[in-house]
């Protein structure tokens, strides 16, 4: 993107959420750490919020809480695009897309949060500022489930990809850290313990940050798979479910198994990859099949469906072997000359 990868995004906007939070904690404390008026009686801890009520401190709140946020989503954003194109393992399901749309929206009500409770200081409106600061705090959690969610969905179907078991922890964590975090601090509010309630609010936003650069792990991946032929292949859960079946039909009958779905790694050309999983002749092979000579009494595989109504017990006993069949001998007609024979791809 815009020849920056797309790591630098969860990157910037951590570091901008850290220098904006060092910024107004260092000015505050060069001034002398002063208490304000709409500050409570014994409180010696500053909030976030009473820095951001200061005429010197509000452009600096409100500048560098809508540019963080606003990267942040874009992270969340190009994530889903990324899994659309390949740069990213793709969602195996509607489900996980589902998840991965929800952590959007949450995380865009959040942002939506952060914005309004810093035009509405805690000075001038403090009922609203209060009510903002819980949606920015629930917003962002609540998304932060929907990431698990479709990342412990995308694990059980990529297990080999350790980076997402990697980042559904790290994402787990922080639900927990901050939930508790963000109820000790409201409780600690309510009951008057205002310092302990200050450094809880720090806290909690500089928690907040491992969690932006946490998605920089996430990203990782997207630096190795910008060339086309580099990118995870589709996923089709149909082909899968094919498989599967004709696995299950195959050990069950205890004769071979061909695989009749599944996305085509690596083959020669485009003719190869249309016919894959198909029982049709597949063009451009005819040089692959020798046909037998003249006279020559080929064997008969039985590869599927049972005999109802036909043959005897030694024909059921080879039910789904690939050993010839006897007394079948008189049933084969060999290709004439110069015929070409189909390709038996299943």
């Amino acid at each position: 993107m815009f020849g920056i990868s797309y790591w630098f995004l969860p990157l910037f906007a951590g570091f901008v959420w850290l220098g904006t939070l060092l910024a107004m904690l260092g000015t505050w404390l060069a001034k002398g750490s002063p208490h304000y008026a709409w500050q409570g009686v014994g409180q010696h801890v500053t909030y976030i919020s009473d820095v951001g009520a200061t005429r010197w401190g509000r452009p600096l709140f409100i500048t560098g809480s809508a540019v963080m946020v606003v990267v942040f989503d874009l992270a969340f954003i190009s994530e889903r695009w990324l899994r659309h194109k390949g740069r990213l393992s793709h969602n195996y399901s509607t489900t996980e897309k589902a998840m991965s749309i929800c952590a959007i929206i949450f995380a865009i009500i959040g942002a939506a949060g952060l914005i309004f409770l810093t035009i509405f200081d805690t000075k001038d409106y403090p009922t609203v500022h209060d009510s903002m600061l819980g949606v920015f705090i629930l917003g962002y959690i609540i998304s932060a489930i929907f990431i698990c969610a479709e990342y412990q969905l995308l694990g059980k179907h990529f297990r080999e990809y350790r980076i997402l078991r990697t980042s559904f922890w790290i994402k787990l964590s922080f639900i927990f850290v901050e939930l508790g975090l963000a109820i000790g601090f409201a409780v600690t509010e309510y009951t008057g313990r205002l310092n302990i309630s200050g450094y809880l609010e720090w806290i909690v936003s500089l928690v907040y940050i491992f969690y932006v650069w946490s998605f920089i792990i996430d990203f990782i991946p997207a630096v190795h798979t910008k060339p086309q032929h580099k990118r995870f292949p589709p996923v089709r859960r149909d082909d899968d479910e094919m498989a599967m079946n004709t696995q299950a039909q195959g050990s069950v009958t205890g004769g071979p198994v061909y695989s009749s779905g599944g996305y085509g790694h690596g083959q020669a050309n485009q003719s190869e990859v249309d016919s894959y999983g198909s029982q049709q002749p597949m063009a451009g092979r005819e040089n692959l099949y020798n046909p037998p000579q003249q006279g020559v009494v080929a064997p008969v595989y039985n590869v599927g469906g049972y005999g109802q109504g036909r043959g005897n017990q030694a024909e059921l006993d080879n039910y789904g072997s690939r050993q010839p069949m006897g007394g079948r001998e008189e049933l084969y007609n060999p290709p004439q000359q110069g015929v070409v024979a189909p390709s038996r791809n299943f």
